[in-house]
């Protein structure tokens, strides 16, 4: 039996909450010492490793306090790489939008790279890598 909705909505609420400016149930999705990175186009240096869920919570709340906009992250195409009774790795696409002064535009467009594990009887990303099309 497969745990892609578990999975799935692992991703969705990281996604969510970061358009809530919920940064708790952001780092709920994250194993205690999980990594995030993230790249910028094609030839972009790599940001980071942030190291450990309160590292990536800090890094979702600082952004979120300088952002004048509503984000919408949204996540699709998600694609089950590999999956074991405790591991999964994940693809996913993401579009982000931003919506300000009445108007909405498209910020970006990606992808996840995700590994989970499956760690106090839920699925928590365990390294998350975040490529950008471009910055935004």
């Amino acid at each position: 039996m497969t745990a892609r909705p578990e999975i799935e909505n692992a991703i969705h609420r990281a996604a969510w909450g970061y358009d809530e400016n919920d940064v708790d149930l952001i780092a709920e999705q994250f194993a205690e010492n999980a990594e995030l990175t993230m790249q910028i186009g094609r030839d972009g240096d790599t940001i980071g490793p942030f190291s450990g869920r309160e590292a990536i919570r800090a890094l979702h709340a600082d952004s979120l306090v300088s952002q004048t906009d509503q984000r919408r992250h949204n996540v699709s195409n998600v694609i089950i790489v590999a999956e074991s009774a405790d591991a999964a790795s994940t693809l996913a696409n993401l579009t982000l939008l931003s919506v300000e002064d009445g108007a909405i535009k498209v910020l970006s467009s990606g992808f996840y790279r995700d590994e989970f594990i499956r760690d106090g009887g839920a699925w928590r990303i365990a390294t998350r890598h975040i490529y950008l099309d471009l910055p935004y």
